[in-house]
């Protein structure tokens, strides 16, 4: 079974016990986070997709750490101007563990579409 999310303005494909890392949230460490923006939900053969959000779906997660990425340097050139320009960038992230995925919503959105030809 496995879910697809939102949160830090991406989309995350989630299983139960898979660890991630997303955008920093203010959520202190052991703590316990419910996502609620859950875009699928998928058990087998059975695929549930929201319109934009699957109605009653949970992910549970626990925040695991709070840490910063590797350093990403950007560099600035332009060739015969005299132009040099250096800089850097590291992003903080939560490391999460998926603990639960569960509350199956309503069926999915095109499942109960009729077509009437006339």
């Amino acid at each position: 079974m496995y879910a697809v999310i939102k949160t830090g303005g991406k989309q995350y494909r989630v299983a139960e016990g898979q660890t991630l890392k997303v955008e920093k949230l203010e959520i202190e460490e052991g703590a316990s986070v419910e996502f609620d923006t859950v875009m699928m939900l998928a058990d087998g053969d059975q695929i549930q997709v929201g319109a934009p959000y699957v109605n009653g779906a949970r992910v549970t997660a626990t925040v695991k750490s709070q840490g910063r990425g590797t350093k990403v340097r950007i560099i600035k050139f332009r060739r015969r101007k005299h132009y040099f320009k250096r800089q850097g960038h590291r992003q903080s992230y939560t490391e999460l563990r998926i603990d639960g995925i569960g509350g199956l919503g309503a069926p999915a959105v095109f499942a109960e579409t009729s077509h009437q030809e006339g």
